[in-house]
């Protein structure tokens, strides 16, 4: 079990506690972060997944079984590891029936969190494996009808989806952010010769380089420091299958090199092996960025762009087919409702006009999380425009000083939404001044993409300044 990369969150309200199990982690090779309350953690973890979580099971504010319940909702890979200084039986036995992997009561050695946060990796990489195994087994549905509307924009995209399928060419999905990269590479496998094989779909944005590298290759034993045993690497588990490799644009130029070869020849080397393997796997690819442009910039090999062009989608952003908002609203409304044993039967008259009005700047991804708020909140037939929360006034933005980061958030929508390349400037400038003109910071507390933030910073040509009044 490799231990560079790994990314570990530490939760508990005691910062000698965080500190101490990060020091502990780091110095083993771990990618370790924490957070000091339950809040905080869960929109660390939104931002980017964790593949272990340790928490503290008793916080001044959320606690860690309900860390748990709502971590283990949402990404059922990630391990939790709970731990406490009230050790019981009866709440070993609760979190554990939770789906926490461990319990490790305080106070305990750096030696004992070594050994069950390597256990629980090991574990999560034997319950991956098993899954994918049985994945291989089964028949994938065609997801084909979850692609809805009936806009000329979306059926190009859903004609060109049904003539590439069928074939093994390489594909390459443009799109914004929450447009349904992998909702379109998922209907190319559903639809084609290897439906009934595994499909794996790797961010590529939230691994590291040299974390890709044997995600994807596999290493042998002995290749680097943490590599107790032979990996097989993605490529070697989807044979016959899909590899669907998403925010390509942020792999390194040298793993770019080698994916070429590997388009050219299905050949590989795992990390440390001395012969090669090659495999029959179908990839597609996805990005959010224009590629060509960082050809020009260097920024993205020339070989490497044109290899993968060979069958280009590019998806609309919602913005761009307003007709198609509404069949897509009452398609998640279906969906929460059967999932909350709800009877919603659709929208007001306002609620629908907004819903059709409304920019989107997060496109799809944004309306299903908005119509889920939505139901929740809904006691009636009709969800109503108060419970979409879609509008608010943005007539003196340089005054308004939101004091969480949910109040960021919906300003940076609001702005999306009805203000120009001034007001959008002003609101850049606000998200980078309640950061201490951190960009990364920023992005996460604003909920932008880190690459996205950048790109609109080099729109307006902002700059941190030389001196920065408190």
């Amino acid at each position: 079990m490799p231990t560079e990369g790994h990314r570990i969150l530490i939760i508990d309200d005691e910062l000698n506690i965080c500190t101490r199990c990060v020091k502990i982690l780091l110095k083993t090779g771990y990618a370790a972060q924490y957070a000091l309350d339950g809040y905080e953690a869960l929109k660390m973890v939104e931002e980017r997944p964790f593949d272990l979580i340790i928490t503290d099971l008793k916080m001044s504010s959320m606690g860690g079984m309900e860390v748990l319940r709502r971590v283990k909702d949402v990404h059922p890979d990630t391990m939790v590891i709970v731990i406490t200084g009230y050790a019981t039986v009866s709440s070993a036995v609760e979190v554990m029936k939770m789906g926490a992997f461990d319990y490790l009561p305080k106070p305990f050695t750096p030696d004992e969190l070594r050994a069950v946060v390597h256990n629980a990796l090991d574990a999560r990489e034997a319950e991956i494996h098993n899954r994918i195994l049985k994945e291989r087994k089964g028949p994938s549905k065609p997801v084909t009808h979850q692609l809805v509307g009936s806009s000329p924009k979306i059926k190009t995209v859903i004609n060109m989806v049904q003539k590439v399928a069928p074939t093994d060419s390489t594909v390459l999905i443009y799109g914004e952010s929450g447009t349904g990269k992998e909702l379109i590479a998922r209907a190319l496998h559903a639809n084609s010769r290897r439906k009934e094989e595994v499909f794996f779909a790797v961010d590529c944005g939230a691994l590291s380089a040299n974390l890709i590298e044997s995600e994807l290759f596999g290493y042998e034993k002995g290749a680097f420091t943490g590599a107790h045993k032979n990996k097989d690497g993605i490529f070697k588990l989807a044979h016959r299958g899909t590899v669907f490799l998403d925010e390509i644009s942020n792999v390194s130029l040298e793993i770019q090199g080698k994916l070429l070869r590997f388009l050219e020849t299905r050949e590989f080397l795992p990390l440390g092996a001395a012969s090669v393997q090659k495999v029959d796997i179908r990839i597609i690819l996805a990005t959010n960025r224009d590629l060509k442009e960082m050809v020009e910039e260097g920024a993205f090999r020339e070989d490497f762009y044109y290899r993968i062009y060979v069958y280009p989608i590019s998806l609309p952003p919602l913005r761009e087919r307003k007709s198609d908002i509404l069949p897509i609203a009452y398609h998640f409304l279906e969906q929460f409702n059967r999932a909350m044993g709800k009877q919603v039967k659709g929208f007001d008259r306002e609620a629908a006009r907004q819903l059709s009005d409304y920019d989107w700047p997060g496109n799809v991804r944004q309306l299903r999380n908005i119509i889920e708020r939505a139901v929740i909140l809904c006691d009636a037939e009709l969800i109503s425009a108060g419970e979409l929360s879609l509008t608010g006034k943005m007539d003196n933005l340089t005054e308004m000083v939101p004091s969480t980061n949910e109040g960021l958030k919906k300003l940076k929508k609001e702005v999306r939404q009805r203000a120009g390349d001034r007001v959008e400037k002003n609101f850049l400038l606000h998200a980078l001044a309640q950061n201490d003109w951190n960009a990364t910071r920023a992005a996460k507390n604003v909920g932008i993409q880190r690459t996205n933030f950048q790109n609109l910073l080099k729109k307006h040509a902002i700059t941190r300044p030389r001196q920065i009044k408190p």
